[in-house]
């Protein structure tokens, strides 16, 4: 069964697994400790982080083992934060961070302290610019991505730590997607990253903080990794995560050129063969390995479930879940459709002909979703029928508006205009959406009795 979903979690890597069961027996004592089984512990952990330090680019002196890539970035949040108290209480991040960064803003925002949110452009990127423009005499902190999670733009670090430099600002960097490929460029002061997403056990992070940077480790005092992560290290999971990284860099270069080309594969083909979709992020300035589609009238828990089925483990941003009725934030950030949202994530040695066969089976998926939830024709034809139509969908969810919507639109002459009622947040998003695929103005929202009324008017 092909798994595309890499960017939640890669399979354990062969050399991971060999170090793994080889520290099992070699670094179960406490490193801390004088005797020969802790001075034999402490050189396979020294060695370890010498290899990930090398990996990222750091000293093995700035570089300390979390128990995991949200404890980093939480750790390297709060400990940037208290270390710069004094400077003020401003945090900035971008509209499109990963949740664990979401989490510590909102965090930091509940305890007093102050957040500014970098918009993104319809690839999910941020301006260097912007960045510099929310900078300010009492920020503390800054925090971007090297690469987003969900559709797989990468970012301008170098950019933007060069304008945190300017301003005496140190930027933590949310590398857990990107270090796989390579080390992540630019004067950046902070980093974070998480072993099983290039083929490393779970349950192990990194947290790099620069010489020079004021940090104040946060909660009890503890004497291992330099305070920055509690509690006895897991040697073993902590020497396969090295032995990994390293092995995923030494096949990075090969690996990447050939996964580039299945994703670009996959880029042209959805947007040949599946009617109404819309190939998100950027296309160019990408992560090598990931690429997210959304297809309008579907629903997406639907999709992932019906491609489970044909043997795809695929993932998925959609607000069409049954755990979530609101869009994912970053689809939302970039002003992009939501419903029907795909995203695969190849994982290294991922076969040519099973991204054939995905490609074989995804519009059938798509097409037989859509004929169940009664969608329109991907090309309505325009009456001329001089009326204004009232769509009422309140208390129904993602897509029906916007499937009611595109129904309807036919019988709109030119210049005539429809009003969408909904109650569903991820009408806020999707409608725009398809007006921006169908060429149509989207007039704007306004409060309605219940929920909110969308109007759109025919352009064409």
């Amino acid at each position: 069964m092909p798994y595309f979903d890499a960017a939640s979690a890669v399979p354990l890597h062969p050399v991971a697994r060999q170090a793994l069961l080889a520290a099992v027996d070699e670094g179960w004592a406490d490193p801390a400790r004088l005797y020969r089984e802790g001075r034999r512990a402490r050189m396979l952990l020294d060695a370890a982080r010498e290899a990930a330090a090398e990996a990222v680019g750091c000293r093995p002196d700035e570089l300390a083992f979390t128990p995991s890539g949200t404890h980093a970035v939480h750790s390297g949040v709060a400990g940037a934060l208290a270390g710069r108290r004094r400077v003020g209480r401003h945090l900035v991040v971008s509209a499109v961070e990963h949740s664990s960064v979401l989490h510590a803003a909102g965090a930091h925002e509940a305890g007093g302290g102050a957040v500014s949110e970098v918009p993104v452009d319809r690839a999910g990127r941020v301006a260097p610019g912007a960045y510099a423009g929310v900078l300010r005499e009492d920020t503390a902190l800054a925090c971007l991505q090297s690469a987003n999670h969900e559709v797989g733009t990468e970012q301008p670090v170098a950019e933007v730590a060069g304008e945190c430099r300017e301003a005496g600002v140190p930027l933590l960097v949310d590398a857990a997607q990107s270090l796989a490929w390579g080390p992540v460029p630019g004067d950046w002061s902070l980093l974070a990253a998480s072993a099983h997403k290039w083929g490393g056990p779970a349950g192990v992070g990194l947290l790099v903080v620069r010489k020079g940077v004021r940090f104040a480790p946060q909660g009890p005092a503890d004497e291992r990794e330099s305070g920055r992560a509690a509690g006895f290290e897991n040697i073993p999971a902590i020497v396969a995560a090295a032995a990994s990284l390293r092995a995923v860099r030494a096949e990075a270069a090969a690996e990447a050129g050939r996964l580039r080309e299945l994703v670009d594969r996959i880029r042209a083909r959805v947007a040949s063969s599946v009617p109404d979709v819309e190939v998100v992020g950027d296309p160019v300035r990408r992560l090598p390995h990931l690429v997210t589609f959304s297809c309008l009238y579907v629903d997406g828990e639907a999709l992932l479930h019906d491609l489970d089925r044909a043997g795809f483990s695929v993932s998925s941003g959609s607000s069409c879940t049954s755990s979530t009725l609101v869009p994912s934030h970053v689809l939302k950030a970039m002003g992009v459709l939501s419903e029907g949202n795909v995203r695969v994530s190849l994982p290294p040695g991922t076969a040519e002909e099973d991204v054939e066969r995905f490609l074989e089976v995804l519009p059938g998926a798509v097409a037989g979703i859509r004929e169940r939830f009664g969608a329109p024709p991907a090309a309505p034809a325009a009456s001329g029928e001089e009326e204004s139509l009232v769509v009422d969908a309140l208390g129904r969810r993602c897509p029906v508006p916007v499937i009611e919507l595109a129904k309807v639109f036919g019988d709109v002459p030119v210049g005539g205009t429809v009003t969408v009622l909904s109650d569903d947040e991820a009408a806020r998003l999707d409608i725009p959406a398809w007006c921006e695929m169908r060429g149509q103005e989207y007039v704007g929202e306004r409060p309605a009795d219940q929920g909110a009324a969308y109007v759109v008017r025919r352009t064409s």
